[in-house]
């Protein structure tokens, strides 16, 4: 019986997905790239990771799935195909918004001052529902000086009316801040 070999270096997550996403320097992507041919078990953490992805993006092409994603993204979900409405909204901001029978999903790009934040809570009010949910930790990047929601098109299709306000709060041993307040007023599609 042969003993396990277990990888003396593996390689971390964040650098599995930045190989995979074409966001590594060219070195050092070369480096990661000579690991992983000769590494099964990074080879087969990667191999997870572009599963993962994969069902992430047919989830929410099905719109199936609600939450925060980077904003680069977005741009892979626009080149595998994805018929994508876009809103963007600075901080106490406004906007009426839809969902048209050809859209696949519908994002929200929130802008707010991200710089020396360490934490960020999504917090999702659904107004004339009266339901508060909390998205705690999320990821983001200060330099992209946005957020990027992803509301569940499935259940935004069966709303007719109905208002949501988003909160960006920074947290941190101090206490929390808000960063930013948006309001969504959400109407059925109409032609014309």
């Amino acid at each position: 019986m042969k003993a396990r070999v277990t990888c003396a270096a593996p390689l971390e997550t964040s650098e599995l997905l930045g190989y995979w996403l074409g966001e590594l320097p060219a070195e050092r992507e070369a480096e990661v790239e000579e690991h992983l041919f000769a590494c099964r078990e990074c080879s087969a953490a990667l191999g997870e990771l572009v599963a993962l992805g994969d069902a992430f993006r047919a989830l929410l092409a099905g719109g199936g799935a609600a939450g925060v994603v980077p904003p680069e993204f977005v741009a892979r979900l626009k080149a595998a195909g994805l018929r994508v409405r876009e809103y963007r909204m600075e901080p106490q901001g406004s906007i009426d918004c839809t969902i048209a029978p050809h859209d696949d999903l519908v994002l929200a790009h929130l802008e707010a001052p991200l710089e020396g934040v360490e934490r960020l809570d999504v917090v999702i009010h659904e107004i004339e529902a009266r339901r508060t949910q909390r998205l705690e930790d999320v990821g983001f990047s200060a330099a992209s000086r946005e957020v990027v929601v992803v509301p569940k098109a499935r259940d935004l299709r069966g709303i007719d009316k109905a208002s949501q306000r988003v909160e960006l709060i920074a947290v941190s041993p101090a206490g929390e801040r808000l960063l930013g307040t948006y309001t969504f007023h959400h109407s059925r599609y109409r032609r014309g």
